[in-house]
């Protein structure tokens, strides 16, 4: 801060000097011209000759404690009336006749000031013009007086700032000090404190910093809750299957040929249950919202039920797609749309009859597009519908298909970060999970 401020003060005495040599100038020209007016007055015509009577409070006006030095030339045309012949005359064409005319010039090796104005008397053709000057000691000690008490100010302003600089940026960064020690409180604790800052008040212009990095906290602290969540998920999740799978592997070592198609089961339970826990981690991603792109809803359709063909053929289900030839644009998110429709292709296969179907179904709605995907299966009482979207919640008994209890968990998710609405309805028989998709602007 003493950089600028430094740099304030030199310009300030820059301009304080440029209005000083103006203030003394004005000053002891209207002096300078209060004699020639008074010298001028008194230039008369007598008889057709020119006369004068130099005053001596004219040149009592101009007494100063420098003694500066006064000269004056009185000169009728070309010819001298009274004063010093040597002093800087002017072309007499160059005045206007009882204008004033002020300038600097050099004489007898010193510089002066000249005030001159040129008069037409009666009778008289040529001109007559009236000079009065005077040296610049005057002007310069006024001057160098002014200059010293400027320059004594700008350094006392300058010094008590120096003084005071220190104790008012201490006293202006407090809030700060106290933002830095609040975010230093929490160093040291086992578990992160992620929670908002707690700095006291705040000026305006801290407001902005503390709110941005509380809303930082609270996006990490969505990341690590989400991060905890799957692990916590993933450790109670995968231990069942590992347990069965080291039984199975011991069992297999003492010569049990069926223990190897456990093992295999298993193995399958265990690679779907990471398939289902890292589809709802992106599901569930924390942070800002997805880039949504303009997405042909039937083409993922069509490509997703290719790739549930094998496990349809297995269980003995038909696929069918329910749609126009033409593509049907929705304001979606790919990878998204094809977690959801797997999911629930998956779903509707998994937990069918042998011998159902399937069916995808895609409608042009008003203000976007509906999704739904209907099955044959046993369906999902009413009352229970808002629990079969909770994570690792399986409804139904002991004999039903082996699950993670993710799927519609992850349908869930996702719609919500793409803005779609989500909802589950009879299909009579079997299940229907609608979904409505918003339209994609037509670029």
């Amino acid at each position: 801060m003493l950089g600028p401020l430094l740099g304030v003060a030199v310009l300030l005495g820059v301009a304080g000097a440029a209005l000083i040599a103006d203030v003394v100038r004005r000053t002891n020209d209207r002096v300078l011209g209060g004699a020639l007016g008074a010298i001028a007055e008194t230039v008369q015509v007598e008889r057709g000759e020119v006369t004068l009577d130099l005053p001596p409070a004219a040149f009592g006006m101009l007494e100063n404690s420098e003694r500066d030095n006064v000269y004056y030339r009185i000169a009728v045309g070309g010819d001298l009336l009274t004063g010093y012949a040597d002093l800087p005359a002017p072309a007499p064409d160059a005045l206007a006749i009882d204008q004033p005319r002020f300038r600097f010039a050099d004489y007898r090796d010193q510089r002066i000031r000249i005030a001159e104005v040129r008069r037409a008397l009666p009778g008289i053709e040529r001109p007559v013009v009236v000079q009065v000057a005077e040296t610049l000691d005057g002007r310069r000690a006024l001057s160098r007086r002014l200059m010293i008490a400027l320059l004594g100010g700008e350094l006392a302003l300058v010094g008590i700032a120096i003084l005071l600089l220190r104790p008012a940026l201490s006293w202006s960064l407090r809030p700060l000090a106290r933002l830095r020690g609040a975010v230093e409180a929490r160093e040291g604790h086992a578990a992160p404190d992620l929670s908002p800052i707690d700095a006291g008040p705040l000026p305006l212009e801290l407001r902005p910093l503390a709110e941005a990095f509380d809303r930082l906290l609270a996006q990490l602290d969505t990341a690590t809750a989400a991060t905890r969540r799957f692990t916590a998920d993933a450790s109670h999740q995968m231990r069942t299957p590992l347990s069965v799978l080291k039984v199975q592997i011991e069992l297999a070592r003492r010569g049990s040929r069926e223990a190897l198609d456990e093992i295999a089961t298993a193995a399958a339970r265990l690679e779907r249950l990471l398939i289902q826990l890292l589809a709802l981690a992106r599901a569930e991603e924390a942070g800002a919202a997805p880039p949504l792109e303009r997405v042909d809803l039937r083409e993922v359709a069509v490509r997703v039920i290719s790739r549930r063909i094998g496990q349809a053929i297995d269980a003995g289900v038909e696929l069918q797609l329910d749609a126009a030839a033409a593509p049907a644009w929705v304001h979606g998110h790919r990878t998204l749309l094809v977690e959801i429709l797997s999911n629930l292709i998956d779903n509707g296969i998994r937990y069918n009859r042998r011998g159902g179907t399937v069916t995808v179904a895609i409608r042009d709605a008003d203000g976007g597009v509906d999704l739904s995907v209907r099955d044959d299966g046993p369906g999902i009482a009413a009352a229970d519908r808002d629990r079969a979207l909770e994570r690792f919640v399986r409804l139904g008994d002991r004999h039903a298909p082996d699950g993670s209890g993710l799927g519609l968990a992850v349908v869930r998710s996702a719609a919500a970060r793409i803005g779609a609405t989500l909802r589950l309805a009879d299909a009579e028989p079997g299940l229907a999970v609608l979904l409505h998709l918003p339209d994609a602007p037509s670029s």
